[in-house]
């Protein structure tokens, strides 16, 4: 009989591997997933891995589409990460992205048609205090009368796609829209659109602020002591409060952060690829941003490596479905395996298995 027995401390090994077993094992029940559905799995895997990169008919295209991807992916990731390390689990960044990319589109859309440089800078300045703001909420609620911040920032993911359909159809309607909901399109605003920075390359300001965020988190962790607090109270919450590290600064400094990375992806985006605030404008980046969380194993170089192998399965993943006929639900569902074997394999880093000698009555 076999059972789980603890390790005295964590195997490195198994630590280091696992995102790597993890990313196999959903190759395998994906490709049988794949099967299942009437597609060559072999096939289906090489349409999501490699023709987004390598295939001369489609990567002139989809290439550049890595980083536009990648950049709210690995901002919001590791907005998430810091608070993850701290034990305080911000399920809720959709909705601090949607509120972000609203308040950073009205603020915009409040001085059209102006074209000084300024307007850009400031619809920043308010995507990130809107999701700020956003993950304010269940930081109060959790340090004020001790709620769940994962209930909590969760449910309020609804209540910000009400507020996006109503924007989209009402307050923030484009009024030369003939009645048809969304907003102005930025694209035709010159002064405030997200463009490439780099013809062909997917290089806009939200990739160059992911890669800002993955140095800033670095140097948190590695060298300034709000990143060891952080990981103390994650660690070892009663050592942390004995060491005098105040748990309320840590929820709101955790919260706040991930909300306002959350917020500027938000703005990135309905300033750049979205192009205008619409009904359907989340892509569901603030929960794919976790998956992407712990796949980099929290750590902001993985969450980069990570971000963009994520990015990558939702191209080929657009691709399996365009060539291959895979059904979106499956690709989701081919996503979400990740996440599931990556916690799976997880319990061998903290576990080993043992034969359990059958005790004789």
């Amino acid at each position: 009989m076999l059972r789980l027995e603890k390790r005295p401390e964590p195997s490195r090994a198994w630590v280091a591997l696992s995102p790597l077993l993890a990313v196999a094992l959903t190759m395998i029940v994906g490709g049988a997933l794949f099967s299942m559905l009437g597609a060559n799995p072999f096939e289906a895997i090489r349409t999501i891995f490699w023709d987004p990169i390598f295939s001369p008919q489609f990567s002139g295209f989809t290439r550049p589409q890595l980083l536009v991807k990648a950049g709210p992916l690995i901002l919001i990731a590791i907005g998430l990460s810091i608070g993850f390390r701290a034990g305080i689990w911000n399920i809720g960044a959709e909705g601090q992205y949607i509120m972000g990319a609203i308040c950073g589109a009205g603020a915009g859309l409040a001085l059209y048609p102006s074209e000084s440089p300024l307007i850009f800078p400031l619809m920043l300045l308010f995507g990130a205090l809107g999701g700020w703001a956003w993950a304010m909420i269940p930081a109060l609620l959790k340090t004020k009368l001790g709620t769940n911040e994962i209930l909590v920032s969760l449910m309020l993911v609804y209540v910000a796609e009400t507020i996006l359909a109503s924007a989209a159809s009402g307050f923030l309607r484009n009024p030369d829209g003939m009645g048809f909901p969304g907003s102005r399109n930025f694209k035709e605003w010159d002064t405030v659109y997200n463009g490439e920075l780099i013809a062909n390359t997917g290089l806009h300001w939200g990739v160059v602020a992911a890669f800002i965020a993955v140095i800033g988190a670095y140097v948190l962790f590695s060298r300034h002591i709000q990143g060891f607090n952080i990981r103390l109270t994650g660690d070892a919450p009663r050592a942390a409060r004995f060491s005098g590290v105040n748990p309320t600064r840590i929820v709101l400094f955790c919260l706040g952060i991930s909300g306002a990375l959350a917020g500027m992806a938000g703005l990135f985006e309905v300033a750049g690829p979205a192009g205008q605030i619409t009904i359907d404008f989340n892509a569901g980046y603030g929960f794919t941003a976790i998956i992407v969380a712990f796949l980099g194993r929290l750590n902001p170089i993985g969450i980069l490596l990570a971000g963009l192998l994520m990015a990558l399965t939702y191209i080929g993943g657009e691709l399996a479905q365009l060539m291959l006929g895979v059904p979106g639900a499956a690709i989701q569902l081919f996503q979400g395996m990740l996440l599931f074997f990556l916690l799976a394999t997880d319990v061998f880093s903290n576990y080993r298995l043992r034969l359990a000698k059958k005790e004789v009555a």
